[in-house]
């Protein structure tokens, strides 16, 4: 029978099988929630220090059809050392991974962590948070571009596919048909570039605030491909929550900036950057609107949000704007004519 980590008698037994933890051993076990592609496990020792396990699902925890083949634990596994080497302390500490058994574990992070998303939504903004969220983006672009090793390394972009143009884009493109033309178009653009080494799930969701620092996590999409994509997946978490919470809308909106101009200081030097604005405004509005319309959808925004965000990005989409400086003004201006 395979291994399922959430029954926590096999799991014993597969640590002591596999001598991570000795029969005499006293740990405890918790399951987290949160995620939908993956079972994950937090174990935890009587002196404090623990792991957090991660066993990748082949059919997503969402209400429609989502499957990817869980082989995808392999990338981030080796995703994961990459960032221990090319950014430390950023990113888990790598513990161990089982490729077969489709599970992987990692340091976890001391109890005195909360997650950035989390903090947003409960009002915490602070314009440090936003500018190390650029620079450590844009440490992962510049290092990667530099670098035809590791671009290689991480060529493949199955999961890209299945686990993000796919739900995001070309899903959204047949909810939604006056953005088809678009979002195809998108994909087609997408696909053909391979600057650098992109995270693929950029987002405050994804990232653990501790002693002031951010931690990264989950790099089971981690590819060589379009830096853009990454830039526009987090813009469009800070879009929606300039949508979502009025009373933050100004301070989110100048933290954002803050955000995208630090990313650029850090990828200045490099050759595709000449083109990459009008690209970054364009992924932030798909996936602005894949948010609401997609496979994946924030849990947060009600029914009336995901209305009023659904026409106003289908109005930009017909006119981008030119920077990621106007596609904020416009939004917001926009989002408050429709309130």
């Amino acid at each position: 029978m395979p291994l399922d980590i959430e029954n926590f008698g096999d799991l014993r037994d597969y640590l002591i099988g596999q001598r991570h933890l000795r029969s005499d051993e006293q740990v405890s076990f918790e399951k987290l929630t949160g995620g939908i592609s993956n079972r994950t496990v937090k174990v935890t020792w009587p002196d404090g220090h623990a792991w957090i396990l991660k066993q990748a699902l082949p059919k997503l925890r969402v209400s429609v059809d989502w499957f990817s083949d869980p082989d995808r634990i392999k990338v981030e596994a080796k995703a994961l050392r990459w960032m221990n080497r090319c950014s430390p302390g950023t990113a888990p500490g790598f513990v161990f991974e089982d490729a077969p058994k489709y599970l992987m574990a990692m340091e976890a992070i001391p109890y005195e962590h909360e997650n950035w998303k989390s903090a947003l939504l409960a009002g915490n903004v602070l314009t440090t948070h936003f500018k190390q969220f650029g620079r450590l983006l844009g440490t992962i672009h510049r290092k990667s571009s530099e670098s035809v090793k590791d671009r290689e390394e991480f060529s493949d972009t199955t999961y890209f596919e299945n686990l993000r143009l796919d739900p995001y884009y070309l899903y959204t493109a047949e909810q939604v048909p006056e953005a088809n033309e678009f979002l195809h178009a998108l994909v087609d653009e997408t696909r053909q570039r391979k600057d650098c080494l992109v995270h693929g799930d950029f987002s405050p969701k994804n990232v653990l605030l501790y002693r002031s620092k951010l931690i990264l996590l989950d790099y089971e999409v981690f590819h060589c491909g379009e830096p853009a994509f990454d830039i526009g997946f987090a813009m469009a978490h800070f879009l929606s929550k300039m949508h979502h919470l009025p009373q933050h809308r100004a301070q989110i909106a100048s933290a954002t900036r803050a955000f995208t101009d630090v990313y650029r200081r850090e990828v200045a030097s490099l050759a595709w950057v000449d083109t990459l604005e009008p690209r970054l405004v364009r992924h932030a509005l798909a996936c602005s609107l894949a948010r609401v319309a997609g496979k994946s959808l924030m849990e947060y925004m009600s029914a009336a949000e995901n209305a009023r965000q659904r026409a106003v990005v289908l109005q930009l989409m017909q006119d981008p704007p030119a920077s990621i400086a106007q596609l904020i003004s416009q939004f917001i201006e926009k989002i408050e004519a429709h309130a």
